[in-house]
């Protein structure tokens, strides 16, 4: 493959851009990373102290899971809360935002929006590498972004003697795991709109040319002859991506930073391919024989043991063979 890369427009919340020399596959990789594979920030976990508004909790704490945040650096300022020591949060794992709005205007309706979201202090005396890899703006609503023209995101509307005060905690994540981690609000992607492969069935009524206008890309190729013949080992080769994002990363940023993470992927791959260090887990053709139960020892009897027995529990400690919960007190209670 010999990949170019032309560029038609670029924004800071947009690019637009025509991807060629490569096949489909690597192509429709590249529009999934972009979706799925680049961490942001966003609200995980909201703890309601007051809320007198008439929408429940549930419905105000979708709507905050759903503001985006800005995420620049993300992947190397901030830890996974799987990946850090912590075991309630910390500054290196989380960024905590609050509000606290109240109406006393009688008459008159107070709009709550992202604006009213406040980053709580105290930080950095946690010192860390990731949290000097941050801006200063790292976590705030991108409402409250420098340069940002939109308008807020609406949260709340209050009445007089209404109130909200909350506590947000915003982590790490990717759009696997739920959609307000994605970094994009649109990808469009295209190629062949001449369908001169075929991989498209056009359902029409009357006309199939007035039913289904040529994109603005047909200008890009050659339109085809009627009597051409189809080329059965034909490739499409030339994409076309539109790329928006929900301003917690630049439209730059998330092309780059996929890229980045294919180009890694792909080498931990080539790497555990050529540095096999054990046989396949499904070929017990050498492995050692489990003794039988009377040659056993103690050790052996147990199902979760030590951590060199097979299937060992990574939460069992010394004698105590039951699961330990990260949140379990040591009278066995669960604090939150």
């Amino acid at each position: 493959m010999n990949p170019n890369v032309r560029i038609r427009e670029l924004q800071r919340d947009k690019c637009n851009f025509v991807l060629s020399g490569v096949n489909l596959g690597f192509a429709n990789s590249f529009r999934r990373t972009m979706m799925a594979d680049i961490p942001t920030v966003a609200i995980d976990m909201v703890v309601f102290e007051v809320n007198t508004t008439v929408l429940p909790d549930e419905f105000i704490a979708h709507r905050l899971g759903m503001i985006p945040l800005i995420s620049t650096n993300c992947d190397e300022g901030m830890r996974y809360t799987r990946d850090c020591d912590c075991e309630l949060g910390c500054p290196l794992c989380m960024v905590v935002l609050t509000l606290h709005v109240r109406c006393d205007m009688p008459g008159t309706t107070m709009n709550i929006t992202s604006d009213h979201l406040q980053i709580q202090s105290g930080g950095d005396a946690w010192g860390g590498e990731e949290l000097t890899k941050r801006g200063e703006d790292f976590g705030l609503p991108v409402s409250k972004s420098r340069g940002f023209n939109g308008h807020p995101i609406l949260i709340a509307s209050l009445r007089k003697g209404q109130e909200l005060k909350i506590r947000c905690e915003a982590k790490k994540g990717i759009a696997k795991d739920h959609a307000k981690w994605s970094p994009c609000t649109a990808l469009g992607f295209e190629y062949d709109p001449y369908n001169k492969l075929r991989h498209t069935t056009y359902w029409f009524e009357t006309d199939k040319q007035a039913e289904w206008p040529l994109s603005a890309n047909a200008e890009e190729e050659e339109p085809p002859r009627e009597d051409a013949p189809f080329d059965y080992n034909a490739e499409p080769n030339k994409f076309y991506f539109n790329v928006e994002t929900d301003g917690s990363l630049t439209a730059k940023e998330v092309i780059l930073k996929s890229l980045s993470n294919m180009q890694s992927r792909t080498a931990t791959l080539v790497y555990n391919i050529k540095h096999q260090s054990r046989p396949d887990a499904m070929d017990t053709t050498d492995a050692p024989a489990f003794p039988p139960a009377g040659q056993r020892t103690s050790g052996q009897d147990q199902s979760y043991t030590n951590a060199s027995g097979w299937g060992a529990s990574p939460n069992t400690s010394g004698a105590n063979m039951g699961w330990a919960s990260p949140n379990a007190t040591a009278q066995g209670g669960w604090s939150l």
